[in-house]
């Protein structure tokens, strides 16, 4: 029995906070909340990832607090949060507030905690952090998952639910090993073949650890064009087959397109009924 025959598929959007006015950015997220996205992602940096490395960009967790005042259904999260940014208790401590800001009318917040090690050299050299190497960044996020969690368990208020912990990487040896010890859900950033294989190396670590694999919500990327067609839906159903469950779809400016987006909730749809 794989984790999606547990889990409901769920389909989550992520909003690329660059080449946008703000206003487009709110809209778009309020036509994605209305449309019964699960999760909508944005991320972590300071600088356009893709188009024009000079375009507009706006910063990622000022952003998110406003989605949690925003919104009323929908999860929403950074896809992923760089480690290396800022104060692991510092952050632990952003995530808290956030995580009440969205909850609404008694529920539990509604923030997922998405985080990686970090890659995007500019960012480190414009703001003035030290770049180091993928071990040293990595070795850095193993450090810093601990305190984030034990933060959590002494801030007061406390979090209104267990924050969710969605870990982003493929790293065989460190990422996945953190993963397998911190994370609810893990994101894999990678093809099918290259998804089936990497699935074995953290079922692997799971149970070096004695944690229960199929409790890891798998997520992964969708690339979806409007109008599904076989290819699209091929790749989708691979993964879906060999465990994952929540998918997601980048969306960027100028101008943000969601009719791929409506497509893939179809599919879901379908997928759970």
């Amino acid at each position: 029995m794989t984790s999606s025959t547990l889990r409901p598929v769920r389909i989550g959007v992520q909003i690329a906070p660059q080449h946008s006015s703000y206003t487009e950015i709110r809209d778009t997220l309020t036509t994605l909340e209305e449309l019964g996205v699960d999760v909508a992602f944005n991320w972590d940096h300071f600088f356009p990832l893709s188009g024009d490395p000079a375009g507009t960009h706006f910063e990622g967790w000022s952003m998110l607090a406003a989605w949690a005042e925003q919104t009323t259904t929908i999860e929403f999260g950074p896809l992923v949060t760089c480690n290396t940014y800022r104060n692991p208790d510092l952050l632990a401590d952003m995530a808290r507030t956030v995580d009440h800001i969205s909850a609404k009318n008694g529920a539990e917040g509604r923030l997922v905690f998405g985080i990686g090690s970090g890659w995007f050299e500019r960012d480190y050299d414009e703001y003035g952090y030290e770049f180091g190497t993928v071990g040293q960044r990595l070795d850095a996020l193993a450090d810093a998952m601990p305190r984030i969690e034990s933060r959590w368990s002494v801030l007061n208020p406390a979090p209104t639910r267990k924050i969710p912990v969605l870990i982003g990487g493929g790293g065989e040896k460190k990422t996945l090993r953190i993963v397998a010890k911190h994370a609810d859900i893990w994101h894999s950033f990678a093809d099918t073949e290259t998804l089936e294989r990497k699935l074995g190396i953290l079922r692997g670590h799971c149970e070096e650890i004695g944690r229960d694999f199929s409790r890891i919500e798998i997520s992964t990327g969708a690339s979806v064009r409007a109008g599904i067609g076989n290819a699209d839906t091929d790749a989708l159903e691979a993964q879906h087959a060999l465990g994952a469950t929540l998918f997601t779809l980048g969306i960027t400016g100028p101008g943000l397109d969601v009719a791929p987006v409506r497509d893939l909730l179809a599919w879901r749809d379908a997928k759970n009924a």
